[in-house]
């Protein structure tokens, strides 16, 4: 991180508070939005305002209009816009500046790309290699099974997915009880198959990997300790790099992938907001011009005048 000055360096501690326990945001959060007034610090110090007490709606914007100069991407200027509002409103409710300068200051409008997603023979021949690789594997192919019915039975993100604990599963009900942003919790829903695939994890894989250290975590690594996001993430890239002609996605292409294929069967908005954990149906919605792009395609594809 960039020296910033002592006032600077001392509200930024307290705002770190704030976001942590306040808010209950994850640490990649926190890091983020620190990373971002880290350098509205240093483009403030450049102006002469080394007290975050001192900023203004100009400085704020002259931060913003540097960082597209430089390249800066429109997601990166939009998030970095936030950032700066959530900081400018905290100081004014905490009576560390006398008003939120950062009130008015404009969002970039970010480009939001369609997500990619699987299609349903691509599901169907990556659990079946997944269960294929049983026989070589044992526990752990067991473990990499149950773990992508999960992610594409409930959508979760993988920071929920590796949060869970044996307890957090209700085999007898098919639901799983999930902790997601700003520690709110919700029960997510999933069918037979990643049920069955659950219940060979928890009764043949996960004995034969568990030790005792590993504690209630449901997804165990090799070594018996509590499976992390980086490993998560390289079991879906490598349980799909199998799949011939299957795009290279992660844990959040799976979570992409449960939204698309609920829509295109039929559940309601709502419904998906619920089961994804989106605080706001706006960030649902991108969904459905996921599914409107492929009834074009498919129109394209089949209608003799399209």
């Amino acid at each position: 991180m960039e020296d910033v000055s002592e006032a600077w360096a001392g509200v930024l501690a307290a705002f770190e508070e704030h976001l942590r326990h306040e808010r209950g945001l994850s640490e990649h959060s926190v890091r983020a939005y620190l990373t971002d007034l880290t350098g509205l610090a240093a483009h403030g110090a450049r102006l002469g305002i080394n007290d975050p007490s001192a900023l203004t709606l100009r400085s704020l914007r002259s931060h913003l209009a540097t960082q597209q100069t430089l390249g800066r991407a429109r997601t990166t200027l939009a998030r970095r816009a936030t950032s700066t509002r959530v900081f400018t409103a905290w100081l004014a409710r905490t009576g560390r500046a006398e008003v939120d300068v950062g009130a008015l200051l404009a969002n970039p409008k970010a480009h939001r790309e369609l997500p990619s997603a699987l299609g349903h023979e691509d599901v169907r021949a990556l659990l079946a290699a997944t269960t294929a690789a049983i026989v070589d594997d044992g526990p752990v192919a067991r473990r990499d099974l149950a773990l992508l019915e999960m992610l594409y039975a409930t959508g979760i993100r993988v920071g929920e997915l590796c949060g869970l604990d044996v307890d957090d599963v209700d085999g007898e009900r098919r639901l799983v009880r999930v902790m997601g942003k700003g520690r709110k919790e919700r029960a997510v829903p999933f069918g037979s198959p990643a049920a069955r695939a659950l219940q060979d994890w928890l009764t043949i894989g996960r004995p034969a990997l568990v030790h005792d250290a590993s504690g209630p975590a449901l997804w165990l690594g090799v070594r018996g300790a509590r499976l992390d996001q980086r490993a998560a993430r390289r079991v879906v890239h490598e349980r799909l790099a199998v799949v011939e002609g299957a795009p290279d996605l992660g844990p959040h292409g799976l979570r992409h992938t449960a939204a698309t294929h609920l829509l295109e069967g039929g559940a309601d908005l709502r419904s998906v907001q619920e089961i994804l954990g989106h605080a706001s149906l706006g960030t649902t919605q991108i969904y459905t011009h996921v599914t409107n792009e492929r009834l074009r395609a498919a129109y394209r594809q089949a209608h003799p005048r399209a």
